[in-house]
C-alpha cells in the first residue's frame, strides 16, 4: 500500500488571554446510538471552500482525513473495529447500503486480518479524494466545473448549494466558539479537524477558551476513536516533516 507526501502548519497559542470559565463544560457528546451521516462527505465540505471548491488543506492532509472518515463510516456500518493499532474486518455483518463503503469493504476482505490502521489510512488516501468527490457528485452535492483559460483548463468540483456546503463549517465553528454541546458526529468531525491541522483555520481569531474546548472534546472521545485519530495525526505529522525536509 502506498503513502503520499506533504501537509503543513503548526499550532501557535494566541497571545491574548481571557478569564477561564468558572465551570468546566458539560459532557458534549449526545448519547443517541443512531449511525451518523456520511462523515467523509461532511469532512470534504469542511476541507474545501464552500464557494470555489478549492481545498483548505494540503493534499495529503485532505486525503488522510477523508480516509479516516471512510474508516469511521465502516465502523458505524458494523463491518470493522479497531484494536491495538489495527483494523479488524468482520466477515459477517450487514451489507453497506453505500456503494463506496461496499467497495472499500470488498477490498479490505482480500487483505490479512488486523492490518495496521496506518497502512489502511495510507492506502485509502491514494483514492479517497477522488472517490468521495464522485460519491458527492452522484448525490447532487457537487458538480464539475471547468476553470482557467483554455490553454490550461482544469476541471474541479464545486458545491451545488453553497449554504449546504458551508453548514458543517459554520455549525462546528459556532458550536466551539460558544462552547455548546456537540452530537457525536460533530465531535468526530472535530477530531478529524484537529488531527489534519484544519483547526487553525476553523478557529481563526477565536479565543484560547474555544481552542481549549475543542481539545477537551477530542480528548474525551471514547474508544475506538482516540486510537484512529492518533494514527491519523501521526500520518499527517510525518507528511509535514517529509514536506519540510
Amino acid at each position: 500500500m502506498n503513502t503520499s507526501p506533504a501537509v503543513g502548519g503548526e499550532h501557535t497559542r494566541p497571545v491574548h488571554h481571557e478569564p477561564a470559565p468558572a465551570h468546566p463544560p458539560a459532557r458534549a457528546v449526545a448519547t443517541a446510538h443512531r449511525p451518523p451521516p456520511l462523515i467523509a462527505n461532511d469532512f470534504h465540505f469542511l476541507a474545501h471552500d464552500d464557494r470555489t471548491g478549492q481545498p483548505r488543506l494540503f493534499r495529503t492532509a485532505l486525503s488522510l482525513g477523508l480516509a479516516a472518515g471512510l474508516l469511521m463510516e465502516l465502523h458505524y456500518a458494523g463491518r470493522i473495529s479497531f484494536s491495538r493499532g489495527a483494523v479488524h474486518v468482520w466477515r459477517d455483518g450487514p451489507t453497506p447500503a453505500d456503494w463506496l463503503q461496499h467497495k472499500i469493504l470488498d477490498r479490505m476482505l482480500t487483505e490479512p486480518q488486523d492490518t495496521p490502521v496506518r497502512q489502511w489510512l495510507s492506502y485509502l488516501a491514494t483514492t479517497a479524494d477522488e472517490q468521495v468527490t464522485h460519491r458527492m457528485t452522484q448525490a447532487g452535492l457537487l458538480r464539475e466545473q471547468t476553470t482557467s483559460p483554455w490553454w490550461r483548463r482544469r476541471t474541479g468540483a464545486v458545491p451545488t448549494d453553497m449554504n449546504a456546503a458551508a453548514w458543517p463549517w459554520a455549525r462546528l465553528s459556532q458550536q466551539l466558539r460558544n462552547r455548546r454541546g456537540l452530537h457525536e458526529h460533530d465531535v468526530l468531525l472535530a477530531g478529524l479537524v484537529v488531527h489534519t491541522q484544519l483547526d487553525l483555520a476553523l478557529l481563526d481569531g477565536a479565543s484560547w477558551v474555544a481552542r481549549d474546548y475543542l481539545s477537551l472534546l477530542v480528548e474525551q472521545l471514547w474508544p475506538p476513536w482516540p486510537g484512529l485519530l492518533a494514527e491519523l495525526g501521526a500520518a499527517v505529522g510525518a507528511a509535514v516533516l517529509s514536506h519540510r525536509t
